[in-house]
């Protein structure tokens, strides 16, 4: 019975440990939301600034760029995934690599090849274990991205579409390179503290709807430098300016999860709290109640054996 409460003893210690580890988790991820939030609403304004102009650009003239002109025939795809370095953040980065798996089964029932480039150690983790190429990985910043790191990943995304162009079924085209025809991205997007959803999106070569307007004549543009030259700059800055929206959005969810995860341990902490002390209280009695018993009974058979003499 001794042995019982202390095992049970031992067990509220250890739960008592992680609860504090988790308790911690979750303040800090409340902390982060917040300043993830805020980091998203400061870049928006740019997001949208850059986006009407590549709007204007396409709907106001005629320009033929690579990054705009989809590939004759795609051999290979690209597909970003965007995924945490820490864990102890529930099913955030498990949906965001199903997620993942299942555009790269329909690119692949399409007949194309794929190429993955990943974000986080928990992806890169994942299919390093299960030996399955990865052409790219940046870790490191999962939690507080910068657009210094966006750039990074924009430029090796931006390389290996261009090395693509010449690419075909039998050689990797003049350069030797083997590149890609298109670019997925697949991210985390924040609706709410309590809703994250993993989805993919097309990144490259873009998809820019020309701008439609109600009524009267359509506005002409002068533009200055030429277009082309316009489009060689903005469109870079573009596909870096989105994928850095889709860090700070996987940012934000990453700590929403995180948040949740570690509320949930916590009061999973108590509920277990509750049921070791509870248990070890009732072995607790029962001991000292054995314990009275023995003594109760060894009192009356000293007792009975002195009568006896």
């Amino acid at each position: 019975m001794a042995g019982q409460v202390q095992a049970l003893r031992r067990k509220v210690r250890s739960v008592r440990s992680t609860k504090k580890i988790a308790k911690a988790q979750e303040l800090v991820a409340t902390s982060k939301i917040a300043k993830a939030q805020e980091r998203q609403a400061a870049a928006k304004p740019y997001a949208e600034a850059i986006t009407g102009v590549l709007t204007e650009l396409a709907s106001n003239a005629s320009v033929d760029h690579p990054l705009l002109q989809p590939r004759p025939r795609v051999l290979r795809a690209g597909v970003l995934l965007i995924t945490s370095d820490r864990g102890l953040a529930g099913a955030y980065n498990a949906n965001a690599i199903r997620t993942a798996e299942g555009l790269i089964s329909r690119l692949r029932a399409d007949n194309k090849d794929v190429a993955l480039y990943v974000v986080g150690r928990k992806a890169l983790s994942y299919y390093t274990f299960r030996n399955r190429p990865v052409e790219a990985s940046w870790t490191g910043f999962s939690g507080e991205p910068t657009f210094a790191d966006a750039r990074k990943i924009g430029e090796s995304l931006l390389a290996a579409f261009e090395a693509g162009a010449d690419d075909t079924e039998a050689t990797y085209g003049p350069d030797g390179i083997r590149g890609v025809d298109e670019v997925h991205i697949v991210s985390t997007q924040f609706k709410s503290l309590m809703t994250q959803t993993a989805h993919s999106r097309f990144l490259a070569p873009m998809q820019v709807e020309e701008k439609r307007r109600e009524g009267g004549p359509r506005p002409s543009y002068e533009f200055e430098p030429e277009p082309e030259e316009m489009l060689a700059a903005l469109l870079p800055k573009y596909i870096n300016t989105r994928i850095y929206a889709a860090l700070l959005d996987s940012a934000a969810s990453e700590w929403a999860a995180r948040r949740r995860a570690m509320k949930s341990a916590s009061d999973n902490a108590d509920e277990l709290l509750k049921t070791y002390t509870r248990e070890m209280n009732s072995a607790r009695q029962a001991a000292i109640t054995q314990e009275i018993s023995e003594i109760v009974g060894g009192a009356n058979a000293l007792a009975a054996a002195g009568s006896d003499e």
